[in-house]
């Protein structure tokens, strides 16, 4: 057993290390003055936002949008309404912004709210986000200038958390560096496969020569991940990260566990759907390394490994797993990282756990349960 642990462990820091390098491979981009693509070529935005009962947050999006350093001109808000039952009327703003209600078709009310948008936009860009985010003030004149100096159809961009003093929004903190750190890490080394549907662009064009979410959506998330896939398998050289700090979509974290639970189930729910082989084989090595820490600790318990077996296990997964977070949260964030070891101890249970609860579990989301 613990030559089958040593293995596993084995294989989960070469990937790891792996996905570190590829982090450093990922060149910083910061706008370079380049003015406004000219109107005569068409590109505007179009920023697309599915929303359900976030009355409370739409105001503060809408307040970052308005503070944005790009031609308002240039811009328009779409807010995709999914069956809200508190009510959100429109204040007057100096972009156009309009809503409209969700057609739902499927069993995803993310990919019916986006779909639902795609007729109404009149610009040759989509960005999406969320509704609880809150946008930096470069955030379309960086992405402007990146259009312009590169040959692109999506651009996948970075999103942390507005974290107060508290383990519980550390933790998500680290957890989403670690997942950040997997995404640049992946596009480092020509392997990407992942994205957050609250800070991703891509052209009109492109999404309906994809068809949209055809054929997955029958899995209720997914809206940013498997339209990624389909992108690279079929444009894989129009499909690019920007490692901007200027391009860094900030989002609440969850307040309760039991929330954060329901959440990374449904993150996890769909690992087993990915397009992307890399992104299947990086799920399953990262559950397996995360599985050998629990199995581990178990057999110490029963007293079957010395405590010096397991801390050697746990230290080594640390330390490489520190290495990408360190890198990632640098990126994200100008916080001072907090309870790294006690969410590094805590971890692996709670990842094994949504794990093995998306095989046999539902989870809650926005008031439903799928």
């Amino acid at each position: 057993m613990l030559f089958i642990l040593i293995l596993i462990l084995v294989i989960y820091v070469i990937v790891i290390a792996w996905l570190s390098y590829g982090f450093t491979k990922i060149n910083s981009f910061e706008f370079v003055g380049l003015a406004p693509i000219p109107i005569a070529i068409r590109t505007r935005f179009t920023i697309v936002v599915p929303f359900r009962n976030e009355a409370a947050n739409l105001p503060i999006l809408l307040d970052s949008f308005s503070k944005l350093n790009y031609p308002k001109e240039r811009f328009e808000v779409i807010l995709v309404d999914d069956f809200s039952k508190d009510q959100f009327p429109i204040s007057d703003f100096s972009f156009a912004v309009r809503i409209i209600n969700n057609n739902r078709v499927s069993n995803s009310p993310k990919k019916d709210a986006i779909s639902t948008a795609i007729p109404f936009v009149n610009s040759d860009w989509i960005i999406t986000t969320d509704a609880d985010c809150v946008v930096p003030e470069n955030w379309l004149l960086l992405l402007d200038n990146y259009i312009q100096l590169h040959d692109v159809s999506m651009v996948v961009g970075a999103v942390t958390y507005d974290c107060k003093n508290t383990f519980l929004h550390h933790f998500q903190q680290l957890d989403l560096a670690s997942l950040q750190g997997a995404t640049i890490g992946s596009f480092g080394i020509k392997k990407g496969f992942m994205c957050n549907g609250a800070n991703l662009a891509y052209k009109k064009s492109l999404f309906e020569k994809l068809n949209g979410f055809e054929g997955n959506d029958s899995i209720a998330s997914g809206d940013d991940v498997f339209l990624l896939q389909k992108a690279i398998a079929r444009f894989p050289n129009h499909v690019h990260y920007v490692k901007s700090k200027s391009n860094i979509v900030v989002t609440k974290p969850l307040d309760n566990w039991k929330a954060l639970f329901y959440q990374r189930v449904r993150w996890a729910s769909k690992t087993t759907s990915y397009q992307s082989t890399f992104g299947q084989f990086l799920g399953l090595v990262v559950f397996v390394g995360n599985l050998s820490i629990v199995v581990g600790s178990g057999l110490w318990i029963l007293g079957l490994f010395s405590l010096l077996t397991i801390s050697v296990l746990v230290l080594v997964k640390f330390a490489f797993d520190t290495v990408l977070i360190y890198k990632s949260h640098s990126f994200l964030t100008t916080t001072k990282m907090q309870y790294l070891l006690l969410s590094s101890l805590l971890y692996p249970f709670f990842s094994v756990t949504v794990a093995l609860y998306c095989l046999i579990g539902k989870y809650e989301w926005k008031g439903r349960k799928f």
